[in-house]
């Protein structure tokens, strides 16, 4: 099961920008699309970053804005007609687009222009590293391999300073590689 998962992962990410997100998302099962969702959101948060530090100002609101209009996309579809566990993915995807929204708000709000700035070394990032074929969770400094444990399509905790919190305390020990 988990070669099969990492399999998949290892697909998914490579295939993401060759097809809108909101039509990519279909071709995957959820734990998949969530988490590479996740990988691109840390990887395009690096591109903004650099972009930034090569002094285009506006990278990380331009950012922002891609994110709002992939949320509002997401919620469009939800009004539509969609299978249940179709529906489950895109709810649970919403739910991890949105903290991510207000991450990179708050990041703008604060006018963070460096990526090792503790406000962004604090998120929960996944990272796709090719050369392994491998998925890392790093939060601050620290790294831990992706399990690739089956989860399945279950709904995420709506996320809150508090759950943030709380997630980046007992995260890390999730994430364990056997």
């Amino acid at each position: 099961m988990r070669a099969t998962v990492r399999d998949e992962m290892t697909e998914a990410v490579a295939t993401y920008e060759e097809k809108p997100r909101e039509q990519w998302l279909f071709d995957y099962p959820a734990q998949v699309a969530l988490s590479c969702t996740q990988i691109w959101w840390t990887t395009e948060v690096g591109i903004a970053f650099a972009r930034v530090e090569e002094g285009y100002e506006n990278a990380m609101k331009e950012y922002h804005k891609k994110q709002v209009a992939q949320l509002n996309t997401l919620v469009t579809m939800l009004i539509g007609q969609l299978s249940k566990g179709d529906r489950q993915k895109i709810m649970t995807i919403c739910t991890i687009d949105v903290h991510a929204r207000d991450v990179v708000a708050k990041m703008i709000a604060q006018k963070v222009d460096n990526a090792q700035a503790f406000i962004w070394l604090s998120q929960l990032r996944h990272r796709w590293a090719d050369e392994e074929r491998h998925c890392f969770a790093n939060i601050c400094d620290a790294q831990f391999l992706y399990s690739y444990e089956y989860l399945g399509n279950t709904p995420r905790l709506v996320i809150t300073p508090l759950t943030d919190r709380y997630f980046h305390h007992y995260e890390p020990w999730l994430c364990r590689s056997n």
